[in-house]
């Protein structure tokens, strides 16, 4: 097991594996994720291993590869009409990990009855607002979620320990902490970065 990748666990991972938990993701449940990156990654490898049918959301078609090797089962692109169209009624859950203001109504479409989109990537006000109609005919929610506690994160080692699921990350000294963020900035990461501690002292 990649030691470096068991510390983002207790932060990426507990924040997409308490959703997983709280609305009861077991083998065969439908989720999809929304976003590609440190959030979006571990929410893939820990709904799969669940047992869940798994699919990305995204924007790009570059995503899909490295979306089912991380145990994704498919990949949508929300740009294509055809698609989103397809996918209506689907999901039991949505995991969105986009981590800034965006229109959450094409996704809240796909939910099927009683399910529900969870928000962990953004805080703030929702922009656009959300469209009322699906949500009343479907029973659908809209929630959010922030982090575990301590006997949840436990719960996740365990899990992780079990399956030998640990976050994808790359190392870096302190001294390209700035490079590092100019990176982050661009969605260059793969998909977290950890600081090497001995780095500090040079």
């Amino acid at each position: 097991m990649c030691l470096q990748g068991i510390a983002p666990v207790l932060c990426a991972g507990i924040t997409t594996w308490s959703p997983l938990r709280h609305w009861k993701v077991t083998k065969g449940s439908k989720v999809a994720v929304v976003g590609l990156g440190g959030l979006g990654h571990m929410a893939i490898k820990l709904a799969h291993a669940l047992g869940a049918h798994v699919t990305l959301f995204s924007r790009s078609t570059n995503k899909i590869k490295d979306a089912k090797a991380l145990g994704a089962n498919e990949v949508i692109i929300s740009t294509d009409e055809a698609q989103m169209e397809k996918a209506m009624g689907r999901f039991d859950l949505i995991i969105d990990t986009v981590p800034y203001a965006h229109d959450l109504n094409p996704y809240v479409g796909t939910l099927n009855t009683n399910g529900t989109l969870v928000v962990v990537g953004y805080l703030g006000p929702l922009d656009p607002m959300l469209v009322t109609v699906p949500l009343i005919m479907g029973r659908k929610s809209v929630a959010g979620s922030l982090i575990g506690g301590i006997a949840e994160t436990q719960e996740l080692l365990n899990f992780c320990a079990k399956h030998n699921i640990t976050s994808d990350v790359e190392v870096i000294k302190i001294q390209d902490i700035n490079k590092a963020y100019e990176r982050m900035l661009n969605s260059d990461v793969k998909y977290r970065f950890v600081i090497d501690m001995k780095s500090l002292k040079s």
